[in-house]
């Protein structure tokens, strides 16, 4: 069958192939060479394609529930919207998010996904408590910080090439309402965008929309927006019900991209002022605050059939001002406008595939047409030299070197799975493409 991930490139032949329990998942890792695992297929890249994919979505039961602590244990294959219709009415809500909740579990903890908070509370790695792990060799291991906590780190951002994640305990947060106390401050350039992540360093929520297409003294210009959790007394209402929108459906790829440039400014421009006039404090619900993109179920159709890249990278702290400036200069010479540019604040991160760093992430959505290789290409240049790396989960087309200086522990991973896999059965088109199956670069 053909198979892409969420930007819908590159396009494979694979065989895939589910299990429902534990043995029958040992029988298909024991019976396969070069296969990776795969949950929902929201990665934007070939982190989770090769000729033959373990898809986990049927490995999805709930083990435990501790209401009291706040602690859940449930199947890799669980996604996390699932998660949140079961936490959500004991008072208990995701530690981390990223911006979509149809992704696995087993997905998140392998991309070590990171959400608005992670200044503050880190990535999703950080929060689980332990998990099973069933290597290539078929073996179970219980991987947490204090039992094989080399395989745990390695694992929380490994991409699925160290084993099949079964199932994971992690720790929740408490919840008193089911909506978001946000405010949104517009920013009329780069410098004014990056100083308030400074001066609202302590919300547990940041995140700024860029509009990419401004020059001059507006180069970077956007808007920042910060938000906390409802106490149970400043909510619309008591109830704590989860997330229910199923979200609309475009019903085909469209034949064309549905976005022009000249499209985009008029958007970017008209989204700008109207979110600029507004002042004080908003109550969103957790759907838009969190997954405005779920809405539209299947948003990626509208990049049109040839799909779209996602180009995200960290640079640190030191270089993101600078890096941040050249980067928006090169998308402006090479007239080349991303449909969509976030940008939030990093700590620090745990495993040697992890992506975070102490800094500032951008990430951005570039539509397939002619000159876009080319300009990721003078971007990769940049984050390089400014030490930078770029996203396992979002990749689609960065070279060997990329990852080998951006992920200085690149090494440290791809020694610890030639003892856990010798024979490199998991293997994705991703991990031959940069090195991760083979020696070190």
């Amino acid at each position: 069958m053909l198979v892409s991930n969420w930007n819908n490139c590159p396009r494979v032949e694979a065989a895939m192939r589910s299990f429902r329990s534990q043995e029958e998942a040992r029988d298909i890792l024991g019976q396969t060479d070069r296969c990776i695992p795969r949950g929902l297929g929201r990665s934007y890249g070939d982190c989770s394609l090769g000729e033959n994919i373990i898809s986990t979505p049927g490995f999805r039961r709930f083990i435990h529930l501790d209401p009291a602590k706040g602690i859940l244990e449930c199947e890799a294959g669980t996604s996390l919207d699932q998660i949140l219709s079961v936490i959500i009415p004991h008072g208990w809500f995701l530690p981390v998010t990223p911006g979509t909740s149809r992704v696995t579990l087993g997905g998140a903890i392998a991309s070590d996904v990171h959400g608005k908070n992670h200044h503050l509370h880190g990535a999703l790695g950080r929060h689980v408590l332990d998990l099973r792990l069933l290597t290539p060799q078929g073996h179970v291991l219980v991987c947490s910080k204090n039992e094989n906590p080399a395989i745990f780190q390695a694992v929380c951002g490994g991409m699925g090439l160290l084993g099949l994640i079964l199932s994971a305990r992690i720790s929740l947060m408490p919840l008193e309402s089911v909506f978001i106390r946000q405010k949104t401050i517009p920013a009329y350039d780069l410098d004014e965008l990056m100083s308030f992540f400074d001066s609202h360093h302590q919300s547990t929520y940041t995140v700024a929309w860029m509009d990419c297409l401004q020059r001059g003294r507006h180069l970077g210009r956007g808007l920042f927006m910060h938000g906390e959790h409802c106490r149970s007394h400043e909510a619309p209402q008591s109830q704590l019900i989860p997330p229910g929108c199923k979200g609309i459906s475009i019903p085909f790829t469209l034949p064309f991209r549905a976005l022009t440039p000249a499209g985009i400014k008029a958007f970017n421009s008209l989204y700008f002022h109207r979110k600029s006039r507004r002042t004080g404090y908003e109550i969103s619900s957790i759907e838009s605050f969190f997954y405005p993109l779920d809405a539209l179920s299947n948003w990626n159709l509208l990049y049109g059939k040839k799909g779209f890249l996602q180009y995200q990278f960290v640079l640190p702290r030191s270089t993101s001002r600078s890096g941040l400036q050249k980067i928006l200069q090169h998308i402006n010479s090479f007239g080349q406008p991303p449909y969509l540019a976030v940008l939030k604040l990093l700590g620090k991160g745990q495993g040697p595939l992890s992506f975070a760093q102490p800094g500032y992430t951008l990430a951005l959505d570039f539509p397939i047409r002619p000159g876009v290789f080319s300009l990721l290409n003078a971007l990769d240049r940049v984050v390089q030299k400014l030490g930078g790396r770029i996203y396992l989960a979002k990749d689609a087309r960065m070279k060997k070197h990329m990852l080998w200086e951006g992920y200085p522990r690149a090494k440290e991973f791809v020694e610890l799975k030639k003892r856990l896999d010798p024979e490199n059965k998991l293997s994705s088109l991703q991990s031959r493409r940069l090195g991760l199956c083979q020696n070190p670069y």
